[in-house]
């Protein structure tokens, strides 16, 4: 049994309120669980004989290191303990785990993602778990891309760890392949049909707009070419539009006229567009370069925003002509 001490001194190092681990027989694994001098059988869901599931366990703060080892030797696991990230490599290449923990911040931010990395490439099979203070929004998108398969938050409650590792040694996902980036403009170019499609819900469901009897050919035939712009845009950044984008812009604010749109109806459609070219990012977020969001979202605001001043003076100059 475990002396007082090393219960409180668990405690405090990873913020746990619970109460000392059992001495006789911890929780049984989801199938079975048979304990003979501590020696310990699993047997997964297909069926198969895991003795002692070996584990890795990365992070260069000595205590924790030290602690959380104790307690999941004492659940069961073959525990081997890293302080760096060379030191966790050279065990990924010298021995065969079943699953890796590592802090998300071994020596430098984000050197977990290397462990998982390194281990992704000599082991894809291990279930990695990523363990960290600050689950930032980026860290958290390179997790899910780099197919970690749980996201531990610090402090830990050792039971729910214990049992997230239990429930993925019982369910293992097939073997992981990275998730590739994308730029913005390419997410636009390859939904273009479901951004016209969203945009052309919203038009309608707002009465004023569809008030104005058009085919549905009349009211979307713009977008496409507006979306191929921005998606140029973003790919060269150019400091001005090009010419061909202010032509076609020009085009549109005088078919408008024709149509008998008014400027705030104009606006209003480009407001739904802003809205669907959002929603549309949001939802491929995962795969989205999330190092070049924010020019890439520039980009879009700058275009939208000259296109429209350039069809609205055409607009003006058929009215103009027309009085």
């Amino acid at each position: 049994m475990r002396s007082p001490h090393c219960v409180t001194l668990t405690r405090k190092i990873l913020g746990l309120p619970l109460p000392a681990l059992p001495s006789v027989k911890p929780a049984p694994f989801p199938s079975q669980r048979v304990d003979i001098e501590r020696h310990l059988i699993y047997a997964t869901k297909d069926g198969s004989i895991l003795s002692n599931p070996k584990l890795l366990f990365v992070d260069d703060e000595n205590s924790i290191r030290v602690t959380l080892t104790a307690i999941l030797q004492q659940e069961g696991f073959d525990v081997t303990a890293c302080a760096t990230v060379p030191e966790a490599i050279e065990a990924i290449n010298d021995t065969k785990f079943d699953v890796l923990i590592s802090d998300l911040n071994v020596g430098e931010p984000g050197d977990g993602f290397t462990v998982v990395s390194a281990m992704r490439r000599v082991q894809p099979q291990v279930i990695t778990f990523i363990l960290t203070g600050y689950p930032d929004f980026e860290s958290a998108l390179r997790a899910i891309r780099s197919q970690v398969d749980d996201y531990i938050t610090k402090p830990a409650d050792v039971r729910d760890m214990v049992q997230a590792i239990r429930k993925h040694l019982e369910n293992p996902k097939p073997v992981h392949i990275p998730m590739p980036v994308k730029r913005v403009s390419q997410v636009l170019r390859e939904n273009k049909k479901q951004v016209v499609e969203a945009w052309y819900k919203l038009v309608m469901a707002e009465k004023d707009l569809a008030a104005i009897k058009l085919s549905r050919s009349d009211r979307v035939d713009h977008l496409p070419r507006i979306l191929d712009n921005i998606a140029e845009r973003i790919e060269h950044h150019p400091e001005e539009p090009t010419s061909e984008a202010m032509k076609a812009a020009a085009e549109h604010g005088a078919i408008r006229f024709e149509q008998s749109y008014s400027i705030p109806q104009m606006v209003q459609e480009e407001r739904f567009l802003q809205r669907v070219i959002s929603a549309t990012l949001q939802s491929h977020l995962l795969v989205i370069d999330i190092s070049m969001l924010i020019p890439d979202m520039v980009a879009i605001g700058e275009c939208l925003a000259s296109q429209l001043e350039e069809s609205i003076r055409a607009y003006q100059l058929k009215e103009r002509r027309a009085a």
